[in-house]
C-alpha cells in the first residue's frame, strides 16, 4: 500500500482530469479520475481519497449535486471545486455546502497545491 495521499479528480474533461493527473503525480500524491459525479458515487472508496476535486459542470449530476448527496452521507474527503463558473452564487453555495475552497479555470498550479494541502491538513469533513 502507498502512502501517497489519493486525490479524486472528478471532471467530464479529459485534457483536464490528464493534467491533473501528470500534476498530482509530480507532486507525490496518487490521482484517481472519474469521468462524472455518477461514476464517482458508483465506484469510489470513499475512505482512502484523501481530497475530491470536483468539477461544478458537468453532464448529468453536478459537482455541487453530488456534494450535497455526499453530505446527506455523513463525513466524506474534503472537496476542492474546479470551475469556469465561479460566480458569486456557485461559490456560495459550494463553501455554504462545505467545500474547502473554489478554484477558477484555468486554474494556478501553485493555488491548487496550496489548496489541497491545506484541504488535506483538515482531513474529513462532515454535513454542518
Amino acid at each position: 500500500m502507498s502512502n501517497e495521499p489519493l486525490i479524486a479528480v472528478v471532471d467530464d474533461d479529459e485534457a483536464i482530469r490528464e493534467a491533473l493527473d501528470d500534476l498530482l503525480r509530480s507532486i507525490g500524491f496518487r490521482c484517481l479520475p472519474f469521468v462524472s459525479a455518477e461514476d464517482f458515487l458508483t465506484r469510489a472508496d470513499r475512505s482512502v481519497i484523501a481530497c475530491i476535486i470536483l468539477d461544478v459542470r458537468m453532464p448529468g449530476l453536478s459537482g455541487l449535486e453530488l456534494q450535497d448527496r455526499l453530505n446527506t452521507g455523513g463525513d466524506h474527503p474534503p472537496i476542492l471545486f474546479m470551475t469556469s463558473y465561479a460566480d458569486d452564487t456557485t461559490r456560495r453555495r459550494a463553501l455554504g455546502g462545505g467545500a474547502r475552497d473554489i478554484l477558477g479555470k484555468p486554474v494556478d498550479a501553485q493555488i491548487l497545491i496550496a489548496s489541497l494541502n491545506s484541504a488535506i491538513a483538515a482531513g474529513y469533513s462532515a454535513a454542518g
